[in-house]
């Protein structure tokens, strides 16, 4: 990462904390809070869940430093964060879709009923990582995967390209792999593939957490966005609940327009489960610390290291629903398949169906900065 602005097609605008009128006014415990777990992570070097490009040296001295503070209040987290880093205004080059602007989406944690067997109400299953799956680096060139994030390890060592989301769908990796849970139908656990995480309750009142644990390294392709260009559901009218729906009455069964639908996603996601012990906790991001609801951003991470703040500005219907002001500083600890480019960032929003139906909502535009040490001059 000697240089970022070649890395990232984007330029980067040097800015002042003047320049960012509400920056002082932020919740900076909040996202102090959250940045410490990054520190913690950055400081021990520990293993990333989704491996993403290396920190900068800069910020292993960061992290140190600040991991060697006491509790500090809003305004004393805000001067560290201020002495520490510069900010930069993310520019993309004119050729990106998004022109001058960054994009903005949100994610959360489902929360559903789901089944450890498979039972008459829950029939579809969400699978472990199999034993045959091979994750490729950022930037790995493998000439025959065609630029594939994953892999299918074959017996003689070779490796080809992993079996698509219709191909597993049909069995293909039915010995190298076993359910973990069971939800109620094909799009719940598409939806869940599409966050990377859930909360699972049984019906006996127990729960589980699901954790991301790699994919098929096949692209994503937003079923939304399909249904949208074919005329089946308006742009004004696009919900998660609308979507679910129309994938329902489709039907979901081999051949049926539901199931074909998934299936033009490619892409799929495997999982680890874990017991609850505190309903409190945050799934365990990319980066391998536990996300903070609206204070970290999922970031493409085959540019951004994690753990880096960015301050993000746009008036979206965050709260309530209504159009208001988000300005946050939030930090890097996540990453996924849809997030690509330097200007793009995917809100935690938190867990549950209130998070997920504002998170919902979210497509919007606005101006994304990212605070680099200020010994790191781009």
């Amino acid at each position: 990462m000697e240089d970022l602005s070649k890395t990232l097609a984007a330029r980067l605008e040097k800015l002042s904390f003047e320049n960012l009128t509400l920056f002082g006014k932020d919740n900076h415990l909040e996202s102090w809070t959250a940045f410490l777990k990054s520190c913690r992570a950055i400081s021990e070097a520990i293993p990333h869940q989704r491996l993403g490009v290396e920190p900068l040296s800069q910020q292993v001295e960061i992290a140190k430093a600040a991991l060697s503070l006491g509790s500090l209040s809003s305004d004393e987290a805000r001067v560290f964060f201020e002495s520490h880093f510069t900010p930069y205004l993310i520019v993309p080059n004119e050729s990106l879709d998004q022109g001058s602007s960054s994009f903005f989406t949100a994610y959360y944690r489902p929360e559903i009923f789901a089944s450890p067997v498979r039972t008459e109400n829950f029939t579809e299953p969400l699978l472990a990582r199999p034993d045959d799956l091979v994750t490729l680096l950022p930037g790995e060139d493998i000439a025959e995967l065609s630029g594939l994030a994953a892999a299918r390890l074959m017996p003689d060592g070779a490796r080809i390209a992993y079996p698509t989301r219709a191909e597993i769908d049909a069995g293909a990796i039915g010995e190298h792999t076993h359910p973990v849970a069971f939800v109620a139908d094909a799009i719940e656990a598409f939806m869940i593939h599409v966050q990377g995480s859930a909360r699972l309750r049984f019906p006996d009142g127990t729960k589980i957490d699901l954790t991301y644990a790699g994919r098929n390294g096949r692209p994503y392709t937003s079923i939304g966005k399909i249904l949208i260009a074919d005329g089946e559901i308006s742009l004004e009218d696009m919900s998660l609940d609308r979507l679910k729906a129309w994938v329902r009455q489709a039907g979901q069964k081999p051949g049926e327009r539901g199931r074909a639908l998934l299936h033009r996603n490619a892409s799929f996601v495997f999982f680890s489960a874990s017991p609850v012990d505190d309903d409190a906790l945050e799934p365990v991001a990319a980066a391998s610390v536990a996300l903070t609801s609206l204070r970290s951003i999922a970031i493409d991470r085959s540019l951004w290291p994690y753990g880096l703040p960015f301050w993000i500005e746009a008036d979206l219907p965050w709260h309530d629903g209504a159009m208001i002001p988000f300005h946050r500083l939030m930090i890097a600890q996540d990453t996924g398949s849809a997030i690509l480019g330097p200007a793009r960032a995917d809100l935690y929003f938190g867990t549950g169906d209130e998070a997920g139906r504002l998170a919902g909502n979210i497509r919007h535009y606005g101006r994304m900065i990212v605070l680099l040490p200020k010994s790191y001059v781009p």
